[in-house]
């Protein structure tokens, strides 16, 4: 089936002409109009627009000069800005925000020949771990729990719409966005492969903030080759955008082969937490046993201020969001709701445009910023978070790589822990700290849980040393055999 091939098979099979890029746009097209009222996966579906990109991209093919993503269909995250395709952020607030310009990572997926099928759904301007907080309804994990088909499950957040997509064959890769997990983790409960490049390789111009010392766009596949195929293309200096590094693009798809003998790969053991459910350890130790049977050198390191890596996110990453929601004051661009003052239009759209959870974060950001608690929170705040980054910097003078769980759990209900936010906020406990330190890391599928749901491991490589977590990745992969068939699937229930 067209829907279940991935990307590097369909690149090959479209310039062998074994389909058209007309046809495998179509079946992913025809997926979505089957699938999405279900899922809710995307926000705005642009069938029309792809299929005549699909035509153009059958005429490049035919002339043997195609770019190299030419006819692939891809997921967009509602947070990349699309010249003329509107984009929410999953918010009231920009509900009917149509830009007229194109962000710098899609721009570059666009210049070799990618075909977007539509807006992925996400959690409300990217906060939140389940994508439960769209102002557009949640999104469901095309998994199910074995034995409860009727269950809805979250897919992660915040870019579950991306993850979702991907897991059941509505597109064949999708842009994602990580401030502390929200690529990796979506990837972990979905069953794909999910990677959050060093801070700076990918650009965020054009990208809607939500803390912009942590956003970094990275690809969500299937497969760790499909990733670096995306990467590629989306990887680059930009110089609209003050954070992108100039460092060169290495050939990330070269890295997916290749011996490991004599890598080193370190297990952080602050990674160990209380109350780890017994799986998600004895997934961890299988994939210690793979990577040593690879010809890889296992060492233990330690990360000792990783303890303190959650609770200094949700004071910096607030306070960034706080910052820069300021801009949505109903004056220059999206919603506004008239009042009779100046404060009261304000307030009153800022209290209609924004959910409960980003009025939450912009609260607690304000919190900390205000005077009298910016040294006792936000100061000490970035002094621990550069502790965290020195953990990282010393540890990687032992090794090459990292191993960690991605999560610490399979997939939940949908209402199972969104009472409390502190519960929600725990879900990042594994991913945040790679965040904080800027350092690149990906999570893979590497087995199902007792209830038959996708459980993810993660690899954290050095700054701009993607080659090795995807040659670590391509590895593990091979290792596990995991079998990407979710519950609903674009053949079908």
């Amino acid at each position: 089936m067209l829907t279940e091939l991935t990307i590097a098979a369909a690149r090959d099979g479209l310039r062998r002409r074994e389909f058209s890029a007309v046809e495998l746009v179509k079946a992913h097209v025809d997926a979505i109009d089957r699938l999405n009222g279900r899922l809710n996966a995307f926000i705005t579906v642009t069938s029309e627009d792809a299929l005549k990109a699909a035509e153009r991209a059958d005429e490049l093919l035919g002339h043997g000069d195609a770019p190299d993503l030419a006819g692939i269909p891809l997921g967009i995250k509602d947070l990349f800005c699309t010249n003329g395709v509107r984009t929410t952020a999953a918010s009231r607030m920009l509900e009917n925000f149509i830009p007229p310009y194109e962000s710098t990572v899609t721009a570059n997926l666009l210049r070799d020949g990618a075909v977007f099928v539509g807006k992925t759904n996400l959690d409300e301007f990217a906060m939140g771990s389940a994508n439960i907080t769209s102002a557009f309804g949640n999104v469901e994990n095309p998994w199910k729990r074995e034995g409860d088909p009727q269950t809805a499950l979250v897919p992660g957040g915040s870019s579950g719409g991306s993850a979702a997509a991907v897991a059941a064959g509505l597109a064949m890769g999708a842009t994602g966005t990580d401030t502390g997990g929200s690529i990796r983790q979506p990837a972990a409960y979905c069953g794909i492969v999910g990677l959050k490049p060093t801070y700076g390789r990918c650009s965020r111009w054009g990208t809607i903030a939500f803390a912009s010392s942590l956003d970094q766009a990275g690809p969500m596949a299937r497969t760790v080759e499909d990733c670096a195929i995306m990467l590629q293309s989306m990887a680059g200096f930009d110089p609209k955008d003050s954070t992108s590094v100039d460092h060169p693009v290495d050939d990330y798809r070269a890295a997916c082969s290749g011996s490991l003998k004599g890598m080193r790969v370190g297990i952080p053991r602050e990674y160990r937490v209380e109350g780890m459910p017994a799986e998600i350890e004895a997934s961890w130790q299988k994939g210690i046993a793979w990577l040593r049977d690879a010809g890889c050198e296992i060492v233990d390191v330690s990360l000792p201020h990783t303890k303190y890596g959650l609770a200094t996110y949700y004071i910096v990453a607030p306070a960034e969001c706080s910052s820069n929601l300021a801009r949505y004051d109903g004056v220059r661009f999206g919603r506004r709701v008239e009042a009779p003052t100046l404060d009261e239009m304000y307030e009153k759209t800022r209290r209609e445009g924004f959910g409960a959870e980003v009025r939450r974060r912009i609260m607690i950001g304000t919190y900390v910023l205000s005077a009298g608690y910016y040294d006792a929170y936000y100061l000490k705040a970035q002094k621990v978070r550069s502790l965290i980054r020195r953990d990282f910097t010393e540890a990687f003078e032992k090794v090459d790589v990292m191993l960690t769980p991605t999560a610490p759990s399979p997939a939940f209900a949908q209402g199972e822990k969104t009472d409390d936010p502190v519960q929600m906020y725990l879900n990042d406990v594994f991913t945040v700290p790679a965040s904080m330190a800027g350092m690149p890391a990906m999570s893979l599928p590497a087995g199902l849980s007792e209830r038959g749901l996708p459980l993810g491991l993660q690899l954290i490589g050095r700054p701009f040393d993607e080659k090795s977590l995807l040659a670590a990745g391509h590895a593990l992969e091979r290792a596990a055999a995991f079998t990407h068939r979710p519950a609903i699937r674009a053949e079908g229930v």
